[in-house]
């Protein structure tokens, strides 16, 4: 750097270059090191240079080594974006939904949209503006979108979510099964919900001919409310089964999950090593080609597990006059008297908060107003049982788009409490036992009066 004038490293290893030239134009990498050595260098990093002519217009500055034709693409601008999208969007399907993006750079750049994992044309446009529009919006377009913005210099990408409202649940994903003895314990990550609350069932059958089996042929089990896994039993040990999961809600039902073949253990098998069950997934490729193969972990070793409160059970919500009910039905299990329910809530995916902490035991149903307008809400319950806290119950999803607001707090249904109730009804039985009272007694006294005064004129 000695030999370069108006060059200098800075105390803190910076690379300061007082007048730019074509000696700074280049690939650069910074190498730290100590008495120890040096854990390797840095990544490269590249030195552009625009210069303007007097007139204002941009000319290019190149190196010698360079063709004219090359000197532009060496000296541009790559893009930057001006206007992001949001990391999430929330809208009803058939409506419209416009997401903004925009970039600058040198030459300007092209801005395109793609939605990730897609396959083929996807409906959707591009406006003057840059803007993705989704018109009308539909089912197939939630995920996540890319917004890609490209020049000669370089392409630089942003993402976005795009949840659709009012559709039928999305397929379940990462369907895992656990052979266990004469069972298999299958468990999955659930899809989006449509933006209402969705149930699960889990089918199989035996792998016993080929092909195999249509759906409507196989045995389904329902998934308790709020469960993310199930327990199927009394399988024949050594058969192959194939397992997938299904989801609906109050709109229908979602696709069916990839299917995953598993061999539940006999009686008599026997792990080869602590961490390594015998018994392991049959590659569905043997049976029926074309379906994806799933790995299952290692079965956790055996222990008593003791479930002391389960979750509140099949939490739903309705809009009223008044705001959002939410109704329940209490836990299916408790060691202990239950004591009451807390109701958590969080806006627009954002952290849990707790809503009403005090919901008497007694009740399965509470009253939520004074929601924000177009917002987006899930709430989940849990119980409260002596010393014990269940886990949450599902989660249901609230869009308030188009509702009416309710400025006041989270109240139960009834208009009083039940002591203050009843000592008001006390009251005004008591006051209306003494009106009739005093009118009785105001009636003998007009009539002793009226007696009185015949009496006078005799």
């Amino acid at each position: 750097l000695s030999q370069l004038p108006g060059w200098s490293v800075q105390p803190d290893g910076s690379i300061v270059i007082a007048t730019g030239n074509d000696d700074a134009l280049g690939l650069y990498r910074c190498t730290p090191y100590n008495s120890y050595g040096t854990a390797g260098e840095s990544r490269p990093t590249r030195v552009l240079l625009k210069v303007r002519s007097p007139s204002g217009s941009p000319s290019w500055l190149c190196t010698p080594c360079q063709a004219p034709s090359n000197c532009p693409s060496a000296l541009q601008d790559p893009p930057a974006f001006t206007v992001r999208p949001k990391e999430e969007y929330f809208q009803e399907v058939g409506r419209e939904l416009v997401i903004p993006c925009a970039a600058r750079g040198d030459p300007p750049p092209t801005i395109t949209w793609m939605k990730v994992g897609s396959v083929g044309k996807s409906s959707a446009r591009v406006d003057g503006n840059s803007s993705l529009v989704l018109h009308p919006l539909i089912k197939e377009q939630h995920g996540v979108w890319e917004c890609t913005a490209t020049n000669q210099v370089a392409s630089v990408t942003t993402a976005t979510s795009v949840h659709v409202l009012g559709t039928s649940p999305h397929a379940v994903t990462n369907v895992s099964v656990l052979p266990l003895l004469l069972a298999a314990n299958i468990s999955w990550e659930p899809g989006f919900d449509g933006g209402y609350f969705q149930r699960f069932s889990v089918w199989y059958t035996p792998l016993v001919r080929y092909p195999p089996r249509a759906h409507h042929d196989w045995v389904s089990l329902s998934v308790p409310a709020g469960a993310q896994h199930l327990l199927v039993e009394n399988l024949q040990p050594d058969t192959s089964y194939q397992f997938s999961v299904l989801a609906q809600n109050k709109l229908g039902s979602g696709p069916f999950s990839q299917i995953v073949t598993s061999v539940p253990r006999g009686k008599g098998s026997s792990p080869k090593h602590p961490w390594c069950p015998r018994s392991h997934l049959v590659p569905t490729s043997a049976f029926s080609p074309g379906f994806p193969v799933t790995t299952v972990p290692p079965e956790p070793p055996a222990m008593t597990v003791h479930v002391f409160l389960s979750p509140p059970r099949a939490l739903t919500a309705n809009e009223t006059v008044r705001g959002v009910l939410l109704r329940w039905d209490p836990p299916a299990r408790a060691s202990v008297a239950l004591s009451g329910y807390a109701l958590e809530l969080r806006q627009d995916k954002g952290g849990w908060e707790v809503l009403e902490r005090s919901i008497p035991g007694t009740d399965t149903q509470v009253l939520v107003p004074g929601l924000i307008k177009d917002a987006f809400y899930e709430f989940r319950l849990v119980a409260f049982a002596g010393s014990y806290i269940s886990d949450p119950s599902n989660t249901v999803n609230v869009s308030t788009a188009g509702m009416e607001v309710y400025p006041s707090r989270t109240q139960l249904p009834e208009l009083l409490p039940q002591p203050v109730l009843a000592g008001v009804i006390g009251g005004i039985c008591f006051l209306s036992v003494a009106v009739i009272f005093s009118t009785m007694a105001a009636c003998i006294m007009n009539r002793r009066h009226a007696a009185r005064i015949r009496k006078r004129r005799q």
